[in-house]
């Protein structure tokens, strides 16, 4: 990995030196536009609607529409003015219980790595998150990007989530769900038990990104005959209700199928 960023956290008045990495992937399958006729690539040229030339990124500046219609167009210098916070430091600004952060608010996680040849300020924060059972605030800047973020421990590395401002979070009202009505006590028991039949321990590595290897294996299998088109098996149809009108008849079938999938890994577990 390359780091893509470097600064410290201020914590109190210690600094912690850190090298900022990518936390994540990913692994989709990445594709070119092409035209169907001939294979050609499809490309996008930065063509100016005016003068008609194509125009390098240097000389690319950014445009405000208002609402009326006026149009802004900002610099690079006109943005540097502007305070994008510290730029190389991460500034705690709090800390709060873990438990208290809505996980829709996540972003993006990036991992910091100790940037000093004694990384003992790292570890004595990292070691106060997990004593705490706390998670640190602060701001985290990032391509002239200023974000709030949430400083917490992963398998003993500190790492940084950046979190959506609270105005980015879209609120929603269905006015279906107004006169909607309570679930009777049977309904609650019986989706209580298939709950508790399909309940175990999170481990993600259970869990595979099937399209994604189906797609590889179709594009392995079109490269190794020179480019043809593979036919496909027709997927398995499965029969589905319409609507569900007796919700407790629906939730005993899915106990049912749930402990019978189940029982292979019961009876190999020793369980």
């Amino acid at each position: 990995m390359r780091s893509i960023w470097k600064g410290s956290i201020a914590f109190g008045l210690v600094n912690v030196p850190v090298k900022v990495y990518s936390a994540t992937d990913d692994h989709d399958v990445k594709f070119n536009q092409v035209h169907a006729a001939d294979s050609g690539r499809i490309k996008y040229d930065r063509r100016c609607t005016i003068c008609g030339e194509i125009v390098p990124f240097a000389d690319i500046d950014k445009a405000y529409e208002s609402p009326d219609g006026r149009r802004i167009v900002l610099s690079d210098d006109d943005l540097n003015t502007l305070p994008a916070a510290e730029k190389h430091e991460i500034p705690v600004l709090e800390f709060v219980p873990s438990d208290q952060i809505d996980p829709i608010l996540y972003d993006r996680s990036y991992y910091l790595e100790p940037d000093s040849a004694n990384p003992k300020a790292y570890v004595l924060l990292r070691e106060t998150l997990k004593g705490t059972d706390r998670t640190a605030l602060v701001h985290f800047t990032l391509r002239q990007k200023t974000r709030l973020a949430a400083l917490r421990v992963h398998n003993d590395l500190l790492v940084i989530q950046t979190l959506l401002w609270p105005d980015e979070v879209r609120e929603a009202r269905f006015e279906i769900l107004d006169g909607a009505s309570e679930p009777r006590p049977k309904e609650l028991a019986m989706a209580e038990t298939l709950v508790d039949s399909m309940s175990g321990d999170f481990d993600p590595s259970e869990y595979t990104d099937d399209y994604q290897i189906e797609l590889r294996k179709l594009l392995d299998e079109m490269i190794a005959n020179g480019g043809e088109k593979v036919t496909a098996p027709e997927p398995e149809e499965q029969e589905h209700d319409a609507e569900v009108v007796d919700l407790v008849a629906a939730l005993e079938r899915s106990v049912a199928a749930a402990r019978d999938k189940d029982s292979p890994r019961r009876a190999s577990t020793g369980s």
